[in-house]
């Protein structure tokens, strides 16, 4: 199995569509075997669906995802984990453990509000 994590600076990157790199994982018997961070390349919003399709990528943890990407993601079969935040390793680990902390409703609704109410990730959803 394959795991992506929209990747910056070790952390969870918090808008799907503005990610330029993801931390891709190879996963065995419940355990991760390999990890490599790779360049989006200046992909952008839907077309980051491809890209982890092409890659053989099953399930995505992220911040912050807009609706277009998550259609997009849904049709390439790729199983979606949003509203994650912090260590990208420690979230693949909780996935793995069945204890990851994220929010299945979280909409990156940046795309429509550029002002105060603007929305890209998981703040203020408690997990515990």
């Amino acid at each position: 199995m394959k795991i992506a994590v929209t990747y910056e600076n070790g952390q969870v990157f918090q808008h799907f569509g503005h990610t330029e790199q993801f931390k891709l994982y190879e996963v065995e018997d419940g355990q991760v075997r390999a990890s490599q961070v790779v360049d989006t390349n200046g992909s952008g919003h839907e077309a980051l669906a491809g890209f982890l399709k092409e890659r053989g990528v099953e399930a995505l943890i992220c911040g912050g995802i807009g609706g277009g990407a998550r259609n997009a993601l849904a049709q390439a079969g790729i199983r979606l984990y949003p509203g994650a935040a912090g260590d990208a390793d420690a979230q693949v680990e909780a996935l793995l453990q069945g204890s990851l902390c994220y929010d299945p409703d979280t909409v990156c609704a940046h795309h429509h509000d550029h002002g105060a109410g603007h929305d890209c990730g998981g703040h203020g959803h408690s997990c515990g």
